[in-house]
């Protein structure tokens, strides 16, 4: 679809968009009047006119606000159906002058086909097609063709659904057949039961990602209660992914929904910086749990290793042994540090009164008033906070980049070499594979209670007085608050892994404190792994996580992101390593062939700036240069200048993504090991239509390719 088409088809939807805002203008201009007249009925002066004035009153001013907080993205889809009329979808209904439609409310049955209408079961729906807006604006448009044969000849259709319209429209039945699979395979695992556990695979441009998140669409319409209550969890490999998708769910209308990346879902954290692949597997073992209790219960560095305290004329003294003691006692193995705190000076009152005792210090008080006059005493406080302190999981994660502190918490959990490969990879900004072991920090030690916040009733004015509100006003508010949730809220109704084949097992526990009470979607696809570590591991760990949940499989089989030539690049290199992997068929043919450059070191940079601006004059989408993870900013360097379509993201951070045309830097450099095999398989599978790699070396090409 060129630039032109995607142009023209935006100002269709902006004239309609456009008049829909005119038209909420001057509504709200009649809700301000209706308020302001209501106000004058007080000079007749009866008590029935003032009734009159606080119904008519509240009645405008709540209409007001609905018409003032619906502003943003008002329109978000439209529906073109086979009886020839058109349905525009958004946040509330709006009918002109002549009481026709504008914008269906998105609750009303006429919209529920946005939600649920599908290749397999269209309810009469054409074109279904999502509008993406920036205030009045729109900014882009994505359809899905849910019914090839009733499509007239004019229709035009923009995004994966031109794709699957020019497939239908191939001459004769195969491609047919090919766009009915696809289609059919992607509304069955939408349409999957909302408990349990949906699991969904496929390989490179199958439409795992859009399964899922019309899932989460289709699933916070069908039981909206349960779903925007609790709240839907999508978790996705980077923080590029996730911006990559964050303007999806809103393009279908739904806005509740909270998007992750695995380095984010940590409040306080946005980790992006990736380990080494062998770094990576030794901090998402599930042994790293037991590396990370032992510290957390350890003495804190730079802590004082003595109590000297003269009371009464007498030197109270305890000493490195007994402080140790005191500590291990209040913290046996399971206890989390910052809960037993007291205990632990309890422990300290206990051993001081007992050394006063044996001592036979001079008027010594009873226990109680012993250990209050302890606590007055700003020396003996400071050392109690010194002593043992609150501690955030950072401060302790932080202690193994120390080697004696690493080399101590590690014995016996870790062998040698994984010890070594962990030292100096604990800096002060975490990786992403630190961020989940800050969270299981933050539950091995746990946290101090805090006082529940009171709920604020919306409806209050002040004392004894509240605002007239209906049932549904109430039903609303109460909905609000529920969507207000914590920071680190855990309770989520419905979580959704995308790329969940390089989760790590200390990720999936992560993940799973926030999903314990939900079902799941699961996407992804073993072939893409970059987890290096122990598979049954991996396994264990993500069963824990879904629990003993009911599941159900989906397989997609059709490739329709990558033409075949690109695709057979892609695949001739995941074979080396599987021969006998089912790949999915990839159906659509350029005749464009991938071009390999083999370069000088010298030339390389120039190499790679020459093929992204030769990219940039053959395709008018975006490209995407892919680098080895270590190159990414020095790659980025060397395209300084080119235009914003052009974007640099390392092979980890192009899992999920696709790009009109790729240019691949140095894939001799990704395909290091198996799991780089499995990387550069994943980055040779991002292109829709040009592939160019740019390296060195040819030695990463399959014998024979």
């Amino acid at each position: 679809m060129s630039d032109t088409v995607l142009e023209q088809e935006i100002a269709v939807e902006q004239e309609h968009v456009d008049r829909v805002y005119a038209r909420l203008a001057e509504l709200r201009k009649d809700a301000s009047r209706a308020e302001r007249e209501g106000y004058q009925l007080a000079g007749v002066g009866t008590y029935g006119a003032l009734v009159e004035r606080d119904a008519m009153v509240f009645h405008a001013a709540r209409r007001r606000h609905a018409l003032d907080t619906e502003y943003e993205g008002l329109v978000f889809g439209r529906l073109d159906l086979t009886t020839e009329a058109v349905h525009y979808v958004g946040r509330m209904g709006i009918r002109d002058e002549d009481a026709q439609p504008l914008v269906v409310d998105w609750r009303a049955p006429a919209a529920a086909a946005f939600y649920r209408a599908t290749a397999a079961d269209p309810m009469g729906v054409v074109r279904r097609r999502m509008i993406q807006s920036s205030r009045e604006r729109v900014i882009g448009i994505e359809d899905d063709l849910l019914d090839p044969d009733a499509a007239p000849e004019s229709m035009r259709v923009v995004g994966d659904g031109a794709l699957l319209a020019s497939l239908s429209k191939a001459t004769g039945t195969g491609m047919r057949d090919i766009v009915a699979t696809i289609q059919r395979e992607q509304d069955e695992a939408i349409r999957s039961p909302s408990s349990g556990v949906t699991i969904v695979t496929g390989g490179p441009g199958t439409g795992k990602t859009a399964v899922a998140l019309h899932r989460a669409a289709y699933l916070l319409y069908s039981d909206r209660n349960r779903f925007a209550g609790g709240g839907i969890l999508v978790v996705g490999p980077s923080g590029v992914f996730v911006e990559y998708i964050a303007t999806v769910l809103p393009s279908l209308g739904e806005d509740t929904a909270t998007l992750r990346s695995l380095g984010t879902l940590v409040p306080g954290w946005v980790a992006s910086r990736s380990d080494p692949t062998d770094v990576a597997a030794v901090k998402g073992s599930l042994r790293m749990r037991r590396v990370l209790e032992r510290a957390s219960h350890d003495a804190v560095p730079g802590a004082p290793s003595e109590l000297r305290l003269l009371y009464r004329g007498t030197l109270l003294r305890l000493g490195r042994e007994e402080l140790d003691r005191i500590r291990r006692r209040a913290l046996p193995r399971g206890a989390r540090r910052n809960e037993v705190r007291g205990s632990g000076f309890d422990g300290v009152f206990d051993a001081l009164w007992a050394q006063a005792r044996s001592l036979k210090v001079t008027n010594l008080p009873e226990k109680p008033d012993f250990e209050a006059e302890l606590a007055d005493r700003g020396d003996f406080r400071d050392f109690l906070r010194a002593w043992w302190p609150r501690l955030t999981p950072m401060r302790v994660l932080r202690w193994l980049a120390e080697a004696p502190r690493l080399r101590a918490y590690a014995n016996g959990v870790l062998s040698r070499d994984e010890i070594a490969l962990l030292q100096g990879s604990f800096g002060n900004e975490p990786t992403i594979a630190d961020v989940a072991l800050l969270d299981e920090l933050d539950d091995i030690m746990g946290r101090p209670r805090r006082p529940q916040k009171k709920q604020r009733n919306p409806f209050h004015v002040r004392d004894g007085i509240q605002e007239v509100s209906t049932m549904a006003d109430r039903m609303a508010a109460q909905r609000a608050q529920q969507v207000q949730r914590d920071e680190d809220y855990r309770d989520y109704a419905h979580v959704v892994v995308d790329e969940a084949q390089d989760v790590s097992p200390m990720q999936w526990r992560m993940i799973g404190r926030r999903g314990q009470y939900a079902s799941w979607t699961i996407v992804g696809d073993p072939a893409q792994t970059a987890w290096a570590g122990d598979p049954a591991e991996l396994d264990r760990a993500r069963d824990k996580a879904l629990g003993s949940r009911k599941r159900n499989t989906y397989a997609l089989t059709t490739n329709y992101r990558n033409s075949a030539e690109i695709f057979a690049v892609a695949a001739s290199v995941i074979r080396t390593l599987l021969p006998d992997l089912p790949l999915p068929t990839a159906v659509r043919s350029t005749g464009v062939e991938p071009v390999d450059l083999v370069v000088d070191p010298a030339s390389l940079a120039e190499a790679v700036r020459e093929t992204a601006e030769k990219q940039l004059a053959d395709v008018d989408g975006t490209i995407g240069v892919i680098t080895p993870v270590p190159r990414r900013d020095e790659v980025a360097g060397w395209l300084s200048g080119l235009p914003e379509r052009v974007r640099v993201v390392t092979a980890l951070e192009a899992k999920g993504m696709e790009y009109d045309a790729v240019v691949l830097v140095d894939p001799g450099e990704i395909a290091v090991d198996a799991a780089g095999t499995r990387t550069l398989y994943v980055a040779l599978s991002r292109a829709t239509q040009r592939l160019t790699t740019v390296g060195t070396s040819a030695r990463w090409r399959p014998t024979g390719s």
